[in-house]
């Protein structure tokens, strides 16, 4: 790989920003721990990162310890403790992991765009974006045809509610599946969860333990 520099650098920079928008602005839209400007910051910081790397290596030919990939192996760790910030527990709920694996995928996609690998980065970025829209909802309907059911919650937006929700559920045996939120005027939060109830009248409970729970404005499921 010849060296990088001037014009050519901008460019692999540019890329890799439009790169990480597209999956950033995914997670954007789905209120994520993580979204469009970080997705952004970890794409072109890569790219970067490998750009600087092999333009080392450009610049003391032969010298030892001068190796890109050691800077790119260091990319990686770093991302492991990113994407590990992006983990919620809040009770029986683990919110965040599609998140977090996200961050890695798009760090590789700004390593191979600052190593030149423009198709690759693409294509790559594209099933990604497949994985997080399409295979979500085909995710959805398979999780519905195993007996899955949807709860919905609007709720006041406090520290630690998302947590009393998870632990009324934990109580009655009922597993949660995937949560997504959606925040409202007036200090409000709507809660998507899906649940595996534990028995016929499980969701009923549920409905009448959540709106026991202060904060809590409605409560309704769907099967």
């Amino acid at each position: 790989m010849s060296g990088v520099g001037g014009p050519e650098a901008l460019l692999r920079l540019a890329l890799s920003f439009l790169l990480g928008a597209v999956l950033g602005l995914e997670r954007e839209t789905h209120d994520r721990p993580a979204g469009l400007r970080t997705f952004i910051l970890v794409s072109t910081g890569s790219t970067l990162l490998m750009i600087v790397s092999i333009g080392l290596r450009d610049l003391y030919p032969g010298s030892a310890g001068v190796d890109p990939g050691r800077i790119a192996a260091q990319v990686v760790t770093g991302i492991g403790f990113l994407g590990a910030g992006t983990i919620i527990h809040e009770g029986h709920i683990i919110r965040g992991l599609t998140t977090a694996a996200g961050l890695w995928v798009v760090s590789a996609i700004g390593l191979a765009v600052g190593a030149g690998f423009y198709l690759t980065a693409a294509v790559t970025t594209a099933l990604a974006l497949l994985a997080l829209t399409l295979l979500a909802r085909v995710e959805r309907s398979y999780i519905g045809a195993k007996g899955y059911a949807q709860l919905k919650v609007v709720m006041a937006d406090q520290p630690g509610q998302l947590g009393r929700v998870g632990s009324a559920l934990g109580e009655l045996g009922i597993d949660i599946r995937d949560v997504r939120l959606a925040h409202r005027d007036g200090g409000l939060v709507e809660v998507e969860l899906r649940v595996r109830p534990a028995g016929r009248d499980s969701l009923r409970q549920a409905v009448e333990a959540l709106l026991g729970l202060p904060g809590v404005r409605s409560a309704e499921y769907s099967v």
